[in-house]
């Protein structure tokens, strides 16, 4: 340890608090001290470190701000642990609702990162229907896809996306061409299959088709499933760009225009007012959004 300087206690107390708390009045009421205490603290752990923590505006952290306070928590847990307590404190649990195909396309490839980042969290992961406004039980934290605004719940946005039209190669091949799929008469060839989660109506009002929802065919409530289902032929899906990526990439379906329409409907991560109090909770959330920036 000779020569490396330690950051003072108080200056990584405070950084802990500002990160979880993102406000400089409540980090300071909680460790009972100034507003300007807790400034300076930054100020000077900042400057120990020769690293930016803070985007000032929100108190957002930076990627050296994320990765240090992955560092920072373990070491304050460990510290605050009484002597002769077991050496293993066990780990921290967090329940995560999940939508099936936001869980396997977008979070289940970026999970090894969070790990490693904070392995004394353990995830457990639980599905939750894709609708808007249900609501997942018994966890912490909960990804919903929709509009936002969400009573009873704070939520932040972590992924929007964009679509269009797409099928199989198999189905193009016997019911096109579709010409774009940007007028009434090639949608009219085609059997379209419908999901409440990406109403038909968004594509059809920025091509200025004037046919109503259509209210025959194929049904799923699960992006996944819309998505299989086109490969297997049941016809033609409105895709999202980002959660249908490996359908698109691995040939299984094809694009059949270049124009894609900004969807109306996000994933959100929701949590009830409180729950970022929890550390584990607050740094799931701060990791997620830095993640899918």
């Amino acid at each position: 340890m000779a020569g490396q300087r330690i950051p003072p206690i108080q200056c990584l107390l405070s950084f802990e608090a500002l990160a979880r708390l993102r406000s400089v009045s409540q980090a300071a009421e909680e460790l009972s001290v100034t507003p300007s205490a807790v400034s300076h603290r930054m100020r000077q752990l900042e400057t120990q470190l020769r690293r930016k923590l803070f985007a000032r505006a929100d108190f957002s952290l930076t990627a050296d701000g994320a990765a240090y306070l992955a560092q920072v928590r373990p070491a304050l847990k460990a510290l605050a642990q009484a002597p002769g307590a077991s050496s293993d404190p066990g780990v921290t649990k967090l329940r995560l609702a999940v939508t099936p195909t936001f869980s396997r396309e977008i979070l289940l490839p970026r999970l090894a990162l969070f790990r490693h980042a904070y392995p004394d969290i353990e995830l457990i992961l639980q599905v939750s229907i894709p609708l808007l406004n249900v609501t997942a039980e018994d966890a912490d934290l909960e990804i919903r896809f929709g509009a936002g605004g969400y009573s009873g719940v704070e939520e932040l946005r972590i992924l929007s996306d964009d679509v269009f039209p797409a099928c199989s190669p198999e189905y193009l091949h016997e019911f096109g061409p579709f010409d774009g799929f940007d007028s009434a008469e090639s949608v009219a060839r085609a059997r379209l299959i419908r999901s409440p989660l990406e109403p038909w109506r968004t594509w059809f009002d920025a091509c200025g088709i004037d046919l109503p929802e259509p209210r025959e065919g194929s049904q799923f409530n699960d992006v996944g499933l819309v998505l299989d289902a086109a490969v297997a032929g049941f016809g033609v899906a409105l895709t999202r760009s980002k959660l249908g990526l490996a359908w698109l990439d691995s040939g299984r379906l094809i694009r059949l225009s270049p124009r894609a329409i900004p969807s109306p409907h996000h994933h959100h991560i929701c949590w009830k007012p409180g729950t970022l109090d929890r550390w584990e909770c607050a740094a799931f959330v701060e990791w997620l959004r830095l993640a899918l920036q």
